[in-house]
């Protein structure tokens, strides 16, 4: 848009749907990127296409809406500093500004969470498109705008929304994006205007990509094809409070009545509201597990992990191959699905720790975060300042962050007087129910209830248009519709005599706190201008979903932890794997009081870390979770702070830097003596073997001994346990010879069957984390465990001990190295393996070979790994390449706000040739970062560009 022009709103949506292939639609894309590349006669293209969606950042532009002039300060890196006069105007101008940047990204996001891809990209996207129809996050997002979020809130959002449409008005789709030349080519779609619904949606893609422990309660269930009860707790082990402390030590949950400490007091109400999870747990009966044998009821810590000895419940018939087929369906559903910001629930984690000023050099806190998550091209997250030029009841907000493009506000980040950080609790807020169909309904006790039903009309570029019906009981959607293998799938099913009659078969349902209304979006607005703990805290209590770890520090000195969310508490079960739905007693009571929830202020110790550890000890009166993560990050993080200030030494923001870096791998710690100590006779792989000699456990990009360490630990997993998983959890296309399910006694090599795996390779196990640090770390010393016993294989002998096992693994390692790095192990390096490929979204990822190349970027060769504080995950069942990242790293220091500094994974801008595209990522690889200005005097010195918005 030209300067001094005013930006008219209202544009109507192109109309989807247009008669064309799917053949000829990618034929076009190709032929217009190759035009926009520069290819053959293209040049003119290239210049005008590309440069046509480029963000003016300089001179001024007139916007109908605004109340006042607004200054939009941008520095070298892209990054914007708003000051505005009023609210409205400073969220309007944040609309503008991350439209201008990002606003394709933004189009996409708002057509996954309303399940409306197959609009822009066709019928490839119409399965995920009724799935997300089912899950009914935009419906949700109406009613939240209608009836839960405040008066201040909605005007927030109107005003982002005018924003975005002024940016949007009279504009065609080459002049917003490029991908919008190549979809306009396709299917004449054209972007419609910008509702504050769609930005109150994106909440739920992120809770959704963080809701706890769905994937492990499908695994669990479908780990009984092939595993028995103690083999399955074998690979759930309890969490190691005795090594790995929880996030709260020091806390109490209400002041007036009800005080809970760590291990060294009692909780006065433990016994209270144990949820039925603690003592012996409740048996699955059949083939299922004693999951509830980790319970942290009040009882005590549970009793085992062997088989319920009880009659069980329905759920126990998850291991019967016809609800074996629905947990597989709904698992390969889940696994298509676009990733919003993380993979798909798996492995996502994050680090976050402060450190009071009494351990730092500044005299003030010190605050350090960076979320975990999926690598996406443009990043997740979108560096910005709001800034009120006169803060005031008018104008309230001077804050800076880290912010979602398609959502107002500062998500993590800091005002002038306090910072946050966010990692994922992990609580369980999510359960899946077995639901007994009959006819038009289902059974619920006694009863048989009649479904609600909807009919949703999925429209489809250059295709018909689609009618889905969606049913939900009163645990939920009826995910199981979504799947055509499963509508008649329970038909053959074994279930035990409590069980209602099989019938038509059982359907899957979910129950999950996002679905419900909340006030998350409150919440955001409410910590930008949180002035102390205790408005924190108010903020806190609103943040409904996703459960998060919140940790806090202010400029005079307090740093503290807050666990939010809304967090169900459940009659019977535990969550840990699919409930019985016609059971009355596996509802949910209802949710953990806020003034019950875990916090810690101001502890003795001197800083909190949070790094998807436990958040509290056993005593703790109920149950959060029965899948925390295992601590290993949180324990390194913990170990590398005292060791600085043990003995009065102090933290520098530089230290912060060092330990969000910190490439050490705990479980080398753990083998690598282990494995010097094999008497290896082939010269070759004794070669390799001696690079784990003297070697310091960092995983630097440049190490061999990193390399061939990690690819002996793939290695040994893939022996000691993957290979004995379902094939529903093995990689696909990966392939064994095994005993039928329905094997008895002794091995029979006669009745062995070819089965091969069925999972993407980034979602498979064994991958590797720290679960199975734990894993391996339970059975170590114990030479002669099962799991160290493997059968011969391709012309391999068999293993039946430890040492075996790992002397196969060593040999299986280097020859695998070998192919893939060459014979000379002086060219090996960790980083020639763990690569970073960032691609585009959509066309990035789905598209022709040479659109890809055009749009994605890489790959880079990272250090870090698995487990790691630098934690670029790769999952050990799939292979060594990135799958996700520290999507973003920051450190607030409160003592001079100007001093903090922040890194992103790309850049500020979504357009592909953009300056700004991917400027970040060669420091973020090197773990610099950026100088972070806040006040108005550094803006100043840091700002390259200046655009006068005016009214």
């Amino acid at each position: 848009m030209p300067p001094n022009t005013t930006a008219s709103s209202g544009q109507q949506s192109g109309k989807s749907g247009r008669k064309k292939g799917r053949k000829v639609r990618l034929l076009l894309i190709v032929l217009v990127l190759a035009l926009i590349g520069g290819v053959g006669f293209g040049a003119f293209w290239s210049i005008s296409t590309v440069r046509a969606s480029f963000p003016q950042t300089k001179g001024s532009i007139t916007l109908e809406g605004l109340s006042g002039p607004v200054d939009v300060k941008r520095d070298g890196y892209g990054i914007p500093q708003v000051y505005a006069s009023s609210d409205e105007d400073l969220f309007m101008a944040q609309g503008y500004v991350q439209a201008q940047d990002r606003f394709y990204e933004m189009d996409v996001r708002r057509h996954m969470t309303a399940g409306r891809l197959s609009e822009m990209f066709g019928e490839g996207q119409v399965d995920n498109d009724e799935f997300l129809r089912t899950l009914g996050w935009h419906r949700v997002a109406e009613e939240e705008y209608k009836s839960t979020i405040s008066a201040e809130t909605k005007k927030y959002l109107d005003a982002y929304a005018k924003g975005v449409n002024a940016y949007l008005a009279g504009k065609d789709g080459e002049e917003i994006s490029l991908e919008y030349a190549a979809l306009g080519f396709a299917n004449d779609y054209k972007p419609e205007e910008w509702t504050p619904i769609d930005s109150l949606a994106w909440l739920k893609a992120m809770a959704w990509d963080l809701r706890g422990n769905m994937q492990d309660e499908i695994d669990r269930a479908l780990m009984t094809s092939r595993l028995g009860p103690k083999q399955i707790a074998d690979l759930y082990p309890q969490y190691p409070y005795d090594r790995n402390k929880a996030i709260v030590q020091e806390g109490t949950y209400d002041e007036l009545t009800k005080t809970w400490t760590d291990g060294s007091g009692t909780s006065q109400n433990a016994g209270d509201a144990a949820q039925g999870t603690g003592g012996t747990g409740t048996g699955t009966g059949g083939t299922g597990t004693n999951t509830g044998g980790t319970g942290t009821g009040g009882t005590g810590t549970g009793t085992g992990t062997g088989a319920g000895t009880g009659a069980g419940t329905a759920g126990a018939s998850s291991g019967s191959s016809a609800v074996q087929t629905q947990l597989t369906g709904l698992y390969d559903v889940l696994e298509d699905l676009p990733e919003a910001v993380g993979v798909n629930g798996n492995g996502i984690g994050s680090n976050s720790w402060v450190v009071a000023g009494s351990h730092t050099i500044t005299g003030k806190p010190l605050l350090a975060n960076d979320p975990h998550l999926s690598a996406s091209l443009p990043s997740v997250w979108y560096q910005m300042g709001l800034h009120c030029k006169s803060v005031s009841q008018k104008c309230q907000y001077d804050v800076a962050g880290y912010t979602f493009a398609g959502m107002p506000g500062v998500v993590i980040g800091h005002n002038r007087d306090v910072s946050w950080g966010m990692t994922n609790s992990g609580v369980d807020v999510t359960d899946l129910y077995l639901e007994k169909l009959t006819g038009d309904g289902y059974q619920y006790g006694s009863k048989v209830l009649p479904f609600e039903s909807r009919e949703e009309t999925i429209q489809v570029a250059g295709g018909s248009d689609k009618k889905i019906v969606v049913r939900t009981t009163n645990n939920g959607p009826l995910l199981s519709d979504r799947s055509n293998e499963l509508v008649q799938v329970g038909k053959k099913a074994t279930v035990d005599r409590d069980a209602p009659d099989r019938g038509d078969g059982y359907g899957i349902a979910l129950r999950w706190t996002a679905l419900e209304p909340g006030t998350t979006m409150d919440a955001v607005f409410a910590m930008n201008k949180a002035a102390d703990w205790n408005g924190f805290r108010k903020a806190a209590a609103l943040f409904d979903v996703p459960s998060q770890n919140l940790i806090y520090a202010d400029t005079k000195g307090h740093i503290g932890y807050q666990l939010p969310g809304k967090i169900p508490t459940r009659g019977k079960g535990d969550g840990s794997i699919p409930a019985p739905g016609w059971d009355t007693r596996y509802r949910w009571n209802g949710y953990i009081d806020q003034d019950e929830l875990p916090y810690e202020y101001d502890p003795d110790r001197g800083y909190i870390v949070t790094a998807n550890q436990a958040v509290v000890d056993e005593k703790y009166p109920y149950t959060l979770t029965t899948d925390w993560g295992y601590g290993t990050r949180a324990q390194r993080l913990t170990s590398l702070i005292e060791s600085k200030i043990k003995g009065g030494g102090k933290i520098s923001t530089e230290d912060m830097r060092q330990m969000q870096m910190d490439n050490s791998s705990e479980i080398a710690k753990l083998l690598v003596p282990l494995l010097l100590k094999i008497d290896v006779k082939d010269k070759h792989i004794r070669e390799a073997q001696k690079l784990l000699e003297g070697w310091d456990y960092t995983q630097d990009a440049d190490s061999a001994a990193a390399a061939y360490f990690n690819s002996v630990w793939r290695n040994i997993l893939k022996l000691a346990f993957g290979n004995k998983l379902p094939k529903e959890l093995r990689v696909k296309g990966q392939c064994l010879s095994v005993e039928p399910v329905d094997s008895t006694g002794p091995a029979d090599e006669d009745r062995r069957v070819r089965e091969c795996g069925k999972r993407d390779a980034d979602q498979a196990q064994p991958d590797g984390g720290d679960r199975w640090f734990e894993v391996v770390r339970r059975i170590i010393d114990d030479q002669d465990n099962a799991w160290w016993s493997t059968p011969a294989l391709r012309n391999q002998e068999a293993a039946d001990t430890r040492d075996e096992l790992f002397a196969r693994a060593m040999r299986d390692a280097r020859w695998e190295l070998t192919a893939k790095l060459g014979k000379d192990i002086d060219t090996w390096s960790w980083g020639r393996l763990h690569r970073l490929f960032l691609k585009n979204q959509t066309l990035g990822t789905e598209g022709p070979g040479f659109v890809k190349y055009l749009l994605n970027r890489g790959p880079w060769k990272l250090g870090g790994g698995e487990a790691t504080v630098n934690a670029t995950g790769w999952n050990a069942a799939g292979g060594y390449e990135v799958v996700w990242v520290p999507s973003m790293r920051m450190i607030v220091n409160l003592g001079d706000l100007d001093k903090s500094k922040w890194i992103n994974l790309t850049g500020a801008s979504g357009h592909a040739y953009n300056a700004h595209y991917t400027d970040q990522t060669g420091k973020w690889v090197k773990g610099e970062l950026l100088s972070w200005s806040f006040s108005n005097k550094a803006v100043q010195e840091s700002t390259s560009d200046t655009l006068l918005l005016k009214p």
